[in-house]
């Protein structure tokens, strides 16, 4: 009887510390997870090539754009290279999926290539996220550049743990340049190593507080629609950063309560709003502002909101590095970003 008990006793014993060793190994991972920094590519200089390619959307009547594009990289210093089916057309996109997945895999597998520039967004990066193959990327990883649509390879990226550029896309240059000098002059620092910090304009609707974390996210819609999938980021400790166009305000609403209940947001640490730009009005009208909406929608939640952040699918497009470490500091009369060096 005794010695049945001794051996239930050190049975028991054993089984506890493996629980305790696991538990403790799971913090550690998870820390890990949550603190990580991102590889970052090395930064361009003069002599460095970029590709344009073009994974989404058809390029219809576009050619004065990528031109422009390729013009503005050669005045920086940098060669620029066009993938063979920018502007081939299949229906809706800038080519079948496999012409659109050849250019880009190319252009991440060549050593010669120091960042990748979309040439547009619109509909489907998704369709080609599961043919990309990373393993020469690792080797020398680049730039991968966009807003919008590109949402979805940028979610990539990030899990594979790689930083990129929320930023301007070729389809965004205008005749004049200077309309949109803030644009091109943040694209230009982050790609040549000085992402510039921004102090926003405040708002009434801004839920004060500080944080820090990898600034993470783009597109709403691009965002819900990874929920599920392994392109879906983990928030937590990060901050998130959104922007969207030509949506109702109660399907921004869905979207977020959609990612709420999916427990999106649970660990995250602060949210920086980017433009609503172009929302369409409902027969049924929502009643709020968007900014209010959001805030609603996320009250269960004490993390720090900013609102009027440049960035998305205005002419003011700010760029942003996604997955490096932000100071975010909210207050009603102003917010401040800062990129960690």
């Amino acid at each position: 009887m005794i010695l049945r008990y001794h051996l239930l006793y050190t049975l028991f014993s054993l089984v506890l510390s493996v629980n305790i060793a696991l538990n403790a190994q799971n913090k550690i991972d998870n820390s890990t997870k949550m603190t990580s920094e991102l590889i970052q590519p090395p930064y361009l200089k003069a002599g460095d090539t970029v590709a344009i390619v073009a994974p989404s959307g058809i390029l219809k009547n576009r050619e004065r754009e990528v031109q422009q594009a390729v013009d503005l990289l050669k005045s920086w210093g940098l060669h620029a290279v066009v993938g063979k089916h920018v502007f081939s057309k299949a229906d809706h996109f800038a080519g079948t999926d496999d012409e659109r997945c050849e250019d880009l895999q190319k252009a991440m597998d060549d050593p010669k290539i120091s960042a990748i520039w979309c040439a547009r967004g619109g509909y489907g990066t998704v369709r080609i996220l599961d043919r990309l193959d990373y393993t020469k990327f690792r080797e020398k990883p680049k730039w991968i550049i966009g807003y919008s649509d590109i949402t979805a390879l940028h979610n990539q990226v990030h899990n594979e743990g790689f930083e990129s550029l929320h930023a301007l896309m070729c389809v965004s240059l205008t005749k004049d340049l200077s309309e949109i000098q803030s644009t091109v002059d943040t694209f230009k620092s982050a790609l040549f190593g000085s992402p510039e910090n921004y102090d926003l304009e405040g708002s009434s609707y801004n839920r004060e507080g500080e944080a820090k974390g990898q600034l993470i996210g783009g597109n709403l819609t691009m965002l819900h629609t990874m929920l599920g999938s392994k392109e879906s980021i983990d928030t937590s400790g990060k901050i998130l950063f959104i922007e969207e166009i030509g949506e109702y305000k109660y399907h921004i609403d869905r979207m977020l309560q959609s990612m709420k209940r999916a427990g999106y947001f649970d660990n995250c640490s602060g949210l920086v709003v980017g433009d609503m730009s172009k929302l369409r009005k409902n027969t049924t009208l929502w009643g709020t502002s968007v900014e209010q909406l959001i805030l609603d929608a996320l009250e269960d939640y004490d993390f720090p909101i900013a609102f009027n952040m440049p960035a998305g699918h205005e002419m003011d497009n700010r760029a942003l590095v996604l997955g490096r470490t932000v100071d975010l500091k909210v207050e009603k009369g102003k917010t401040s970003l800062v990129f960690e060096k």
